[in-house]
């Protein structure tokens, strides 16, 4: 089969195309077919060196990505047949293996496909969509009339978040640039700041839940404008660690997060974008020998929605 494995970390050069032989699946597993594999940050930092590099390294050949929609080929789970379309964020945070036209995937860390909905459009509503997902109902229920605010609105985690906040009732702001701003409003928001013209103190108060998907000083900011009793979840990025401390020294709830496999999660999201309540936003997509393509547009930090790449 098709594959692309990671030897050293790196520049996006250093990915390597290759054959290799279609992996076994062991019991609760099914094989895979994969058509569309969507590219996340995590992959680009891990190629890096940075990441899940270190986890990853030792267990050669390393073959990076998580996020993949195709068809089962064979099955160990009495959960997917096969001929089934299924999509998921595979092993996350483990070894996905998912750069490959064949996956090996724990049948519970997938669900099937909506048919009303492209390979494309599933890829990439698996980590960012989970993510999102994950960090805005585990923690505290947003609740109908509350204020919301998204950080990079228009970005992978982002635009899946202004959606669900909004299919919530909540009353959603969302912060971009404003090339973006179209965007972020069309996805459903109420209102949008732009990060780089306008401060966020100036423009919103009385927050009640913050998605917090950049770090460091941000962190700062966001408290600033919200309510008491109020939830910041803050993704792995810069001083995460920090905001649990920060945000209880202001009477506001902080969690920092990181995304987990799961199936029943994906499910849920599966139910929405059939019903058209959540669509993914699909701004570039690459052939698979495209890869290192892909991964310099993610590097680039200006990418709205999601990078696809077709196996």
């Amino acid at each position: 089969m098709k594959a692309i494995i990671l030897k050293d970390a790196g520049p996006a050069d250093n990915l390597q195309f290759t054959e290799l032989a279609v992996p076994a699946i062991a019991a609760g597993e099914v094989l895979v077919k994969v058509n569309a594999i969507s590219i996340n940050p995590v992959d680009v930092k891990t190629r890096a060196g940075k990441g899940k590099w270190n986890q990853l390294k030792e267990e050669g050949p390393v073959i990076l990505g998580w996020d993949i929609s195709g068809t089962v080929t064979a099955t160990e789970s009495p959960l997917f047949k096969a001929g089934d379309e299924v999509f998921g964020m595979v092993n996350f945070p483990g070894h996905g293996k998912a750069y490959a036209e064949y996956v090996a995937a724990p049948a519970a860390h997938l669900a099937l496909k909506p048919a009303n909905i492209s390979h494309e459009e599933a890829a990439a509503a698996t980590l960012a969509a989970l993510t999102a997902w994950q960090g805005m109902t585990g923690f505290t229920p947003i609740l109908p009339g509350q204020k919301v605010l998204i950080h990079a609105a228009a970005g992978g985690v982002g635009h899946y978040a202004v959606q669900l906040a909004k299919y919530w009732g909540a009353y959603v702001i969302g912060t971009s640039s404003a090339a973006n701003k179209a965007v972020v409003m069309e996805l459903g928001a109420d209102e949008h700041i732009d990060y780089t013209t306008r401060q966020l103190d100036d423009h919103a108060k009385d927050i009640d839940f913050v998605l917090d998907t950049i770090g460091g000083d941000n962190i700062d900011r966001s408290l600033a404008i919200m309510k008491k009793n109020g939830t910041i979840v803050s993704l792995p990025s810069g001083l995460k660690e920090a905001v649990a401390e920060k945000a209880h020294a202001q009477g506001i709830n902080g969690h920092p997060m990181m995304v987990a496999s799961s199936g029943a999660d994906m499910q849920k999201l599966a139910n929405l974008l059939e019903q058209g309540k959540l669509r993914s936003v699909v701004s570039k997509t690459f052939a698979f020998n495209e890869m290192v393509k892909a991964h310099e547009q993610i590097e680039t930090g200006r990418t709205v929605g999601k990078v696809i790449v077709h196996v």
